[in-house]
């Protein structure tokens, strides 16, 4: 499977972005789909989740402010960022959990496949 994440962008604080992780080679309804941001000088974490019954599962950084989504028609996660402060600014990844029908996984070493990633800067 290949991701591909978008949607990322130069904003204020305090607006708003959505990013979409579009997949391709194979259908991901059955798979989890994760959200991981890198910022300059920092260790990747994590941000949210979404597994294939649509459960989530977000950093406490994000929680009330980002909302994970997904439409198995378009083969597409989406992360609804409102409410952005400067510390969002990272490079955000999508990745896909190889194991089908699982629980919503936090952790990176989880998910097999990654997309390249997508800038978010949020300016104060």
């Amino acid at each position: 499977v290949q991701l591909q994440a978008s949607g990322g962008g130069s904003v204020q604080a305090g607006g708003s972005l959505t990013l979409s992780c579009v997949a391709s080679g194979q259908t991901v309804s059955a798979y989890g789909i994760g959200w991981f941001r890198q910022a300059p000088g920092k260790e990747r974490e994590f941000v949210a989740a979404i597994n294939w019954s649509a459960d989530s599962r977000y950093a406490e950084s994000v929680k009330g402010r980002f909302t994970i989504s997904r439409d198995n028609a378009e083969n597409t996660v989406y992360l609804q960022m409102n409410s952005l402060k400067p510390e969002d600014t990272a490079v955000y990844s999508c990745a896909a959990d190889p194991d089908r029908y699982s629980i919503v996984r936090a952790f990176a070493v989880n998910y097999d496949y990654w997309g390249q990633g997508t800038k978010v800067t949020v300016s104060s």
